[in-house]
């Protein structure tokens, strides 16, 4: 497209051109002859010249245009100038006047940019003044000081021919007391559309209106039934709060006719926000760390309802990934293109989810739309068949003299959808001045009309303008994009249609050679060892989620950080971006790491077989199953598991719980073995770190059992002698009492002789007291020393110790 798409018409043959300056120079001669008769000039005529011309320096007052309304007048109208004038210089300007000057038609869109270049250069060409009835004028402007203008002239006044962009000056002139005559002090040049009447053949226009952020969430939940999430900052509450930048994307973009470019990462991080949320490392007590802004965003959320419903929503892979640093550096690490897809896939159903509209999700967006043939690929690889790209990335054509229409062909069923360059980047730099924007705002109308001006063909223009505009940036889009709306050469075309529209069939459909994609974009992308660590992360996230009974508590929201590890908003900002794909990384280690063997210390086995128990260990809130635990002998010739080398046992673990696995162990030799427990998923995949520990085996021999033997024989004989020396000392004890009795009844019948009534007293032989051998024990009689002891056999005398 380039220059040629500038120049209207063909250039004078050089015939005609030598005719011109032959006549030129035959009607000039006369005028030249009478110049040569007049006076001379006094010195004081020369000294004050008749008009104001240019300072001898740059310029020593700036001049700046505030305000222009309308900023495309039509008749009828009148037009409005207001800004400031400031002295920079050091000389007390005096007589000072503010006027405007139309100057010549711009109907090339190279010659606007030329004049933009230059807005401030006294030494530009300005038109003729307008009447002086149409100025503002000071008696001094003190050096360093600024002074408001206004200036209001009726659009007739100004003498507008045929429709297209002027030059309109404004223009300072007065004089100094080192130059005391008037002169041109100062000058801004702007823009001034005119087209009163409505054209005949409309451009339709498309304004993609982007609400994309940077990345905040983090991989991170808490443990909570809810998940709380934890975000590494809290600029996204900035950013949706009252003022905010994505505060006033939404609330400029509302009343406006464009279609919404929407990540849905910022929708699924904001509506994140709406219930709870935790900011690493803040004080606990601070309630923005514990999630302050729910208000916030709910309203923030319930705003963006409001303002994309009847709209189009165009929907991003969710994070919005660096397509070209993806297809520069990521392609040749396996299972990249795989997040691409996955980041694709989710992101309809998350807009549809919060925003309750169906969003399209049909296109790819490249950094600043610069492609080449990898960054196609890639683009349209999970299945979007347009890719925004930008004229000044993209072949123009044959030497067209017009701004062809977006849409291009470029095989394989994808269209390249072209955005006008020069309308794109018009709002980049900093729109935070007035004077700025309100430049910005006619450069926009300006570049507008003059393409609208082309030609007669119905065309669709697409403006694609930087992802994350500043809220001074969007301010300027919205007026710029209101007054377009309000033009009587554009109406406004949603981004499908355009995509639609009938190509141009001289419209170029090359896709630029990767040597030509810039430099200054390529120094940006991520490099390959960000996606090499994203594939590792990602490899480790498939191990781990195996062994969950739910894995959607940890697959998603670390898929989404993964996503988030690619997204373009990591451009420009490299030492950032590790630190969040390796904070992912760490505390995916950090939860797998919870799932584990307790160590063991060294164990001695004494007998030929015995039991040893291996616990693992769950710290998860969630509990882990399809986990094999495996004991391994190093060397089963003297130490076998179950008979075996090793022996498998499969684990299912509760949350927050621990469980002891026993594996039966067979010792065919004295010494030492070492056993390996380690952990394995279902598909064979070891699991955690191993567990490695020493078992020492001590075999039990026939002469030990002899001497075992032995000893449990001379227990039972001394106990035996014991039991027989106690019936011995009864059975006297017995005999001692009988004659003690016996004695006692001699003296009673003594005494019966003397006193009978004490005889029928006494009790008779039968009622005496039992005294045999068999008969119950008393209360009064003593308890035996040891206990009963069982006639059983011996167990086997097994025993692990740890």
């Amino acid at each position: 497209m380039a220059e040629a798409a500038d120049f209207q018409g063909t250039s004078p043959s050089p015939a005609r051109r030598w005719l011109r300056r032959t006549g030129a120079v035959l009607a000039g001669t006369p005028l030249l002859t009478g110049l040569l008769q007049l006076p001379a000039a006094s010195p004081a005529e020369a000294a004050a010249p008749a008009g104001p011309r240019a300072a001898s320096d740059d310029g020593s007052v700036a001049v700046s245009v505030d305000s222009l309304t309308p900023g495309a007048p039509a008749e009828g109208d009148t037009v409005t100038v207001s800004g400031t004038v400031t002295n920079k210089g050091k000389k007390t300007v005096t007589d000072a006047s503010v006027g405007l000057r139309v100057g010549t038609l711009l109907d090339t869109r190279s010659s606007i940019d030329t004049v933009a270049k230059n807005s401030d250069d006294i030494g530009s060409p300005v038109g003729a003044e307008i009447d002086d009835k149409y100025t503002e004028k000071f008696s001094k402007l003190t050096p360093g000081v600024s002074q408001p203008y206004t200036i209001s002239v009726p659009a007739d006044e100004l003498d507008l021919g045929q429709d297209g962009v002027y030059d309109l000056s404004v223009t300072l002139t007065g004089e100094t007391s080192d130059q005391p005559w008037e002169q041109t002090l100062g000058v801004r040049h702007t823009f001034l559309p005119w087209q009163p009447d409505e054209a005949d053949t409309k451009t339709k226009t498309t304004f993609m209106w982007p609400l994309i952020s940077t990345v905040h969430m983090t991989a991170e939940t808490g443990s909570d039934e809810e998940q709380t999430p934890v975000f590494h900052d809290d600029e996204l509450a900035e950013e949706i709060s009252p003022g905010g930048r994505l505060d006033r994307m939404v609330a400029l973009g509302k009343d406006l006719d464009v279609t919404w470019v929407i990540d849905p990462d910022l929708l699924a991080s904001v509506e994140a926000m709406t219930t709870r949320y935790e900011i690493p490392g803040e004080n606990a007590d601070d309630k923005n760390a514990v999630g302050g802004h729910q208000a916030v965003a709910k309203r923030w959320l319930t705003e963006v309802q409001k303002a994309v419903a009847d709209k189009e929503v165009v929907a991003l892979p969710f994070g919005d990934p660096d397509l070209a640093s993806l297809a520069h550096h990521g392609t040749s690490v396996t299972g990249s293109l795989r997040h691409l897809k996955e980041a694709t896939d989710v992101a309809a159903g998350t807009v549809e989810s919060i925003l309750h509209v169906t969003a399209s999700t049909d296109f790819a967006w490249p950094v600043e739309g610069a492609v080449d043939p990898s960054i196609i690929k890639v683009s349209t690889s999970a299945g979007a068949d347009k890719v925004i790209t930008r004229g000044d990335t993209f072949e123009g054509g044959r030497d067209l003299t017009y701004t062809p229409t977006a849409p291009r062909p470029i095989g394989g069923g994808t269209t390249a959808v072209v955005a006008d360059a020069r309308l794109s980047t018009v709002f980049d730099s900093d729109m935070a001045r007035a004077s700025a924007s309100t430049q910005a705002v006619q450069r926009f109308l300006a570049q507008s009309l003059t393409l609208a001006l082309q030609t007669d063909r119905p065309r669709s223009v697409v403006i694609a303008p930087q992802r994350t505009p500043s809220a001074a940036q969007a301010q300027t889009m919205a007026e710029a994009i209101g007054a377009l709306q309000d033009s009587t050469w554009s109406q406004p075309q949603d981004l499908t249609a355009a995509a639609k529209s009938k190509p141009d069939p001289d419209a170029g459909t090359e896709v630029p050679p990767a040597s030509a994609y810039p430099k200054s974009l390529r120094k940006q992308e991520l490099p390959r060892s960000a996606f090499e660590q994203i594939a590792r992360t990602q490899d480790k996230l498939d191990r781990f989620k195996v062994i969950l009974s739910n894995p959607s508590r940890v697959v998603t929201p670390f898929g989404r950080a993964l996503n988030r590890g690619m997204a373009a908003s990591w451009r420009g900002r490299p030492a950032e971006a590790a630190i969040y794909r390796s904070g992912v990384e760490t505390y995916l280690d950090t939860l797998s790491s919870q799932v584990r063997l307790i160590e063991k210390s060294d164990t001695k086995l004494s007998g030929r077989s015995a039991t040893i128990p291996v616990t693992v260990q769950n710290n998860l809130v969630q509990g882990v199953e399809h986990l094999v635990l495996r004991l391994t002998s190093t060397n089963p010739t003297r130490l076998e598991i179950d008979g075996n080398a090793y022996e498998e046992q499969p684990i299912a673990v509760s949350g927050g719980h621990s469980q002891s696995v026993k594996f039966t162990t067979n010792a065919n030799a004295n010494g030492r073995a070492t056993v390996v427990a380690q952990l394995y998923t279902q598909d064979g995949r070891p699991y955690g770190q191993p567990v490695t520990f020493d078992v020492k085996v001590t075999e039990i021999t026939a002469t030990v059992m002899l001497v075992i033997g032995g000893g449990v024989l001379l227990l039972v004989l001394a106990g035996f002698r014991m039991y027989t020396q106690r019936k011995r000392a009864a059975a006297r004890q017995a005999e001692e009492r009988e004659q003690e009795n016996a004695a006692d009844a001699a003296d009673a019948d003594a005494g019966d002789a003397k006193n009978p009534e004490a005889s029928e007293r006494r009790p008779t032989q039968e009622s005496a007291p039992d005294t045999r051998e068999d008969a119950p024990e008393q209360p009064s009689d003593p308890a035996p020393d040891t206990a009963p002891e069982s006639a059983d056999p011996s167990g086997t005398g097994e025993r692990v110790d740890r």
